[in-house]
This record gives structure tokens, sequence and C-alpha cells, in this order.
């Protein structure tokens, strides 16, 4: 079973455009001991938005993971993991972050909840609504 999930990047860090030309890139640098939970419990198959914040804050893509957690070649003390996104396509449509915050059917997504954490899993719900929203 698929499960859904959300990445944050700064673009000005890694953007879309970056995903896009790589094709398959490795989700390195995630720091937080919840996050990387979370990219832990990823499965190969599993979508994820690609959501850019500081810059936008709002959903600019969508990707899949290919490769589940291993360690995050960035890290230095092999404590952290990473994941491999292939790039599956961009939205039709940004979905901003107001937008999300406003839509009472996205009331408990935990980019709005726990907006800081930067790998958050998307409810199936919120996955098809927010798909509805950005085109999809």
């Amino acid at each position: 079973m698929t499960a859904y999930w959300l990445v944050k990047s700064e673009p000005d860090a890694f953007s879309w455009d970056q995903q896009v030309t790589a094709g398959v890139e490795p989700w390195t640098g995630v720091r937080s001991a919840q996050a990387a939970n979370n990219l832990r419990a990823m499965k190969k198959g599993d979508r994820a938005f690609f959501y850019h914040s500081n810059i936008g804050k709002e959903i600019v893509g969508v990707v899949e993971v290919s490769r589940e957690a291993y360690t995050d070649p960035s890290d230095g003390t092999g404590k952290w993991v990473c994941v491999d996104m292939r790039t599956v396509g961009p939205v039709p449509k940004p979905v901003t972050l107001a937008a999300m915050k406003a839509d009472p059917k996205l009331e408990g997504l935990l980019l709005i909840k726990q907006s800081r954490l930067s790998v958050v899993p998307v409810s199936e719900a919120h996955w098809k609504h927010i798909s509805r929203l950005a085109g999809l």
C-alpha cells in the first residue's frame, strides 16, 4: 500500500528545477529525529509532495521514493539517513501554504500543525484533496 508524504526544501538550497534535472536525487541533510524517523518509514513507491519552504511556500511537484532509507552521505557521524527521490512531475497549479491553511478539508495536516518539520506524512484523504487543488 502506498503511503503519502510531504518533503520540504528551501529552493535556494535545492529547488524543484534541480530535482527535475537530477531525475533521482538523495534526500539528504535531514537533521531532525522525527523527520529522520519519517524517512526510515518510507517505502519504495511511496509518493511525496515536493514543497518549497521559506521562498514560495507552496507544493510544486510530486516525487516518489526510489530507494529506502540508507546512511546519509552528507553526515560524517553515520547517525542520519536519507532516501532517494525520483521525479514524478510538476503540479499544474502550485498549492500555497496560505490556501492549505484556509481550507477546512485540510484540518490536521501536519505541514500546518508541525510547520518546522521537513518530512511529514500526509493522509490519503489529504493527498487526494491537495492533488485535486493542484490539478492532478
